[in-house]
């Protein structure tokens, strides 16, 4: 067969849609080293690949969202409701599995920074770079009252473990106390010199923990707003906090900081009973073990740690490609949960210390992760604009 075309065949052609070029047409020729063309198959998507180029581990994968996302929370008694928020200033509640269904949470007008279910599950809030709460009614989806005071962005809400009382901390350096029923402000908490970047209540629900960018952890009484003790200056942190856990037992708070280390405080006495020092760079996240004498600890250097409480030391160090941004106990207590600036999630094995489990399909960064009530899945939010979820039941 010819390998040029008459010029009535190109007009033929061109008449039915076709165009062709013929040598005149070129203006430059462009050699190609054949080795360096990609073979067929790749950059093409498979059946449940979902990332261009790589596998996809999610069998779940919310996509209402039109920015990056920053913040999850699951319900604590349904096993397949999430609420996620982002960059967008959107917040949807939605179902893992029912991808037919998902429920605005409207009214925000900057970043929805963070949100929570209350501990019976009845209530959500969500918060806001643009300094407000609002609770919504799970079940019917309404909306139940708009929380307005702090004058900066919300950086955090916590609910009391037993009641419908929702702590929110703000970058204005306040940490304001609601009733959640009745939306009125029972009480604001005023101390610190920076923005309140984390706090929680106790698990009693009898005291207060807030730490903030001053390099301060103070702890307040709920009731009186008296601020009980201020831990700061040696041997504490010397840089802003970024996160904090407090033990099940209600008498330790765990705290991280972007000077890389990290410090156990009595609550009772404000005393540091522990500084475990093995970070290079930030502490992104920490978390006490829900069992064990061990607690986790997550860097931007690439590193999870696990520390045995009782020696404080560490009991063994994970590494992963970048840095560490969240990280969740799984129900077992042998396993942590991490999310990691590369976009994937990997389950470690603390008794082991090896990485058990390496969940692909976010394109970006992990920003936040959670896991389901019954402990089945594993949620996570990045900044690709997508939640996924992935199975964890084999770590039950």
């Amino acid at each position: 067969m010819n390998a040029t075309r008459s010029h009535y065949e190109q007009e033929e052609a061109e008449e039915d849609g076709e165009v062709f070029l013929d040598e005149s047409d070129i203006i430059q020729e462009i050699p190609i080293d054949e080795e360096e063309l990609p073979d067929a198959e790749d950059g093409l998507v498979s059946d449940g690949d979902d990332v261009v180029g790589g596998p996809d581990d999610s069998i779940h994968i919310f996509t209402g969202h039109s920015g990056e996302l920053y913040s999850l929370a699951c319900s604590p008694i349904d096993a397949t409701l999430v609420a996620t928020g982002g960059g967008d200033d959107r917040g949807f509640m939605w179902k893992i599995g029912k991808g037919d269904w998902a429920f605005e949470l409207t009214g925000h007008t900057d970043s929805v920074s963070c949100l929570a279910f209350s501990a019976d599950g009845q209530l959500l809030a969500s918060a806001s770079f643009d300094g407000l709460v609002n609770i919504w009614d799970v079940l019917s989806g309404n909306l139940k009252h708009t929380l307005e005071g702090p004058e900066e962005g919300i950086e955090w809400v916590k609910w009391h473990p037993r009641g419908h009382l929702v702590l929110a901390g703000s970058d204005d350096y306040t940490v304001w106390m609601f009733n959640a029923e009745k939306g009125v402000c029972l009480n604001v908490f005023r101390g610190h010199g920076e923005s309140v970047t984390c706090g929680d209540f106790t698990p009693d629900g009898k005291i207060i923990c807030t730490g903030s960018d001053d390099a301060t952890l103070r702890i307040w009484n709920p009731k009186s707003g008296e601020n009980i003790h201020v831990v700061r200056g040696y041997p504490y942190h010397t840089d802003g906090l970024t996160c904090l856990a407090i033990s099940s037992d209600s008498t330790l708070a765990l705290t991280g900081s972007k000077d890389s280390s990290a410090h156990i405080v009595n609550i009772s006495t404000g005393k540091v009973v522990s500084s475990l020092a093995a970070h290079s760079k930030s502490i992104e996240c920490v978390g006490f073990s829900h069992s064990g004498p061990w607690a986790a600890t997550g860097g931007m250097d690439g590193k999870l740690i696990i520390w045995d409480l009782q020696q404080s030391a560490p009991r063994c160090v994970c590494d992963h490609e970048d840095g560490v941004t969240c990280l969740s106990w799984l129900r077992t207590s042998r396993h942590v949960a991490t999310g990691c600036v590369d976009g994937k999630l990997r389950v470690w094995d603390i008794l082991s210390g090896d990485c058990v489990r390496t969940f692909s399909g976010h394109s970006s960064a992990i920003q936040s992760l959670g896991v389901s009530a019954n402990g089945d899945f594993l949620v996570s939010v990045s900044l690709d604009s997508t939640a996924r979820v992935f199975e964890i039941v084999e770590f039950q």
